[in-house]
């Protein structure tokens, strides 16, 4: 049987999920600022309460962003970390498919808008598909102010919006949906359904190859004036 980790720091929220002998544990807390203190342990926790050791994990996936600049880096370092030691590949996985995959789990949407608030008077944009239970992007990710966020063309059936730019940036999303849930963060728990679909098509990497994801070339200073 697989045994899977997964982590997230991309966010406002921190958790961890473990495949293991078909069943998964998991931690998840909303803590800014709190997850290089809590990240280890949290790991530590789902592998003492599944009875694993590290050493029976076969990879290692995380959320390779959007997201923000300290949480990737935290993420990338962690998972590195645990890879070289145990020699094992990784799997990157994007935050808003997460964030759309959660969407799918907890209110069984179809097709997901995902917007999360990237400060800087933008969003970081993706539209998802549900195929087979799991997401699907459609079209490009990408980092935009919010009255350039659409559909992708060909666009069809109606559309859930999700994650934390839905909130801080709702009257300026011209984007129709039939609901939305503003607090959608990304969950390990989702990250680890996506990682197993890439871990059966053999889509793992290797630790030196896992990089962050940031969408955005300036990630820590503010736009010049034009």
């Amino acid at each position: 049987m697989t045994t899977l980790l997964a982590l997230d720091t991309a966010t406002e929220a921190c958790s961890v999920a473990l495949l293991h002998n078909g069943q998964v544990f998991s931690r998840y807390a909303v803590i800014p600022r709190l997850h290089a203190q809590r990240i280890l342990p949290m790991i530590s926790e789902v592998l003492a309460e599944a009875g694993v050791a590290k050493s029976a994990v076969d990879a290692i996936a995380f959320g390779r962003g959007p997201g923000a600049f300290t949480g990737l880096r935290i993420a990338v370092g962690v998972v590195q970390g645990l890879a070289f030691a145990l020699e094992r590949p990784v799997l990157p996985i994007s935050n808003l498919a997460a964030i759309a995959q959660r969407a799918y789990r907890e209110h069984n949407a179809q097709h997901i808008a995902v917007a999360i608030d990237a400060r800087m008077d933008e969003v970081y944009w993706g539209c998802y598909k549900v195929e087979d239970g799991e997401v699907r992007l459609q079209g490009m990710e990408a980092v935009l102010a919010p009255e350039r966020a659409e559909l992708p063309r060909a666009a069809q059936g109606d559309w859930f919006a999700a994650g934390t730019g839905w909130q801080a940036y709702a009257e300026r999303i011209a984007v129709p949906v039939y609901a939305r849930d503003a607090q959608l963060l990304p969950h390990a728990e989702d990250i680890l359904t996506l990682a197993l679909g890439m871990w059966r098509r053999g889509e793992a990497i290797s630790a030196q190859a896992a990089q962050p994801i940031y969408l955005r070339d300036q990630v820590a200073t503010p736009k010049q004036p034009q």
